[in-house]
C-alpha cells in the first residue's frame, strides 16, 4: 500500500475506535454504573453490543498500529511503539471478558464488581498505551501542536494509571485526572486523525 493508502487506513481506523468507544463509555457502561442489575436484567442486548463494540474498538486499535507501523518502519523507535499499542489491544480484549461476566450477575454489588476489574484491566493497559503514544509523537511527523498533544496525553495515561493504583484516595481527585486525561488525548488524537486523513502519506 502506498503511504498515502495506509495514512487513510489508518484514520478511518481511528473513526471507527472514537465512535465505537464513545457508545460502549458513554451509553453502555454509563447506564451500567447507574442501574447495575436492572441493565443487565432488562437491556442485556445493549450490554452485548457495548462488548461488540469494545472488541471492535481493540481490532481497529491493531490495524492502526499494523498501518504506523508500515509508515514508519525505518524509525528506531518504531517496532517498540508497536508492540506496545499491540500490547495494549489485547489487554484491552482481555477486560472485555469481565463485562460478558456481568452478564450472569444477580445483584448490584456483582455488576460493579466486574466493572472494577474491566477497569484496572483497562487501565494497566492504557499504561502502555501511553507510552507508545509518547513514542509515536517522535516517530510521526505531523504539525508540532499535534505531537505536543500527544505527548502530554501519553504522559497523562500512565500518570493516571499510577495514581490510580497508588493513591488510597484516588476517588476523590478522579474528576481532575479525568480532565488531565481527556482534554490532550480528545485533541490530539482527533486532530491526528483528521491531518492523517487530510494530508497524511502526501510528499
Amino acid at each position: 500500500m502506498t503511504p498515502r493508502k495506509l495514512s487513510i487506513t489508518a484514520g478511518l481506523s481511528y473513526l471507527v475506535i472514537f465512535i465505537t468507544a464513545i457508545y460502549a463509555n458513554f451509553f453502555v457502561l454509563e447506564a451500567m454504573k447507574l442501574a447495575p442489575l436492572q441493565t443487565i436484567q432488562q437491556s442485556g442486548l445493549i450490554v452485548r453490543t457495548g462488548v461488540v463494540a469494545f472488541l471492535l474498538a481493540a481490532l481497529f486499535d491493531v490495524v492502526v498500529a499494523w498501518a504506523f507501523n508500515e509508515l514508519y518502519k525505518k524509525h528506531p523507535l518504531n517496532s517498540l511503539s508497536t508492540y506496545l499499542r499491540v500490547l495494549h489491544a489485547g489487554i484491552f480484549g482481555v477486560a472485555i471478558f469481565a463485562l460478558l461476566a456481568s452478564l450472569s450477575a444477580t445483584t448490584d454489588a456483582q455488576v460493579l464488581a466486574q466493572l472494577d476489574i474491566f477497569n484496572n484491566i483497562w487501565l494497566t493497559g492504557l499504561f502502555f498505551f501511553g507510552l507508545h503514544l509518547i513514542l509515536l509523537s517522535r516517530i510521526i511527523n505531523c504539525p508540532k501542536f499535534i505531537r505536543i498533544f500527544l505527548f502530554l496525553a501519553g504522559s497523562m495515561y500512565m500518570i493516571d494509571t499510577c495514581a490510580h493504583f497508588l493513591l488510597e484516595n484516588y476517588q476523590d481527585y478522579a474528576s481532575t485526572f479525568l480532565t488531565l486525561v481527556a482534554i490532550p488525548s480528545i485533541f490530539g488524537e482527533m486532530a491526528l486523525t483528521i491531518w492523517l486523513l487530510a494530508k497524511g502519506g502526501k510528499k
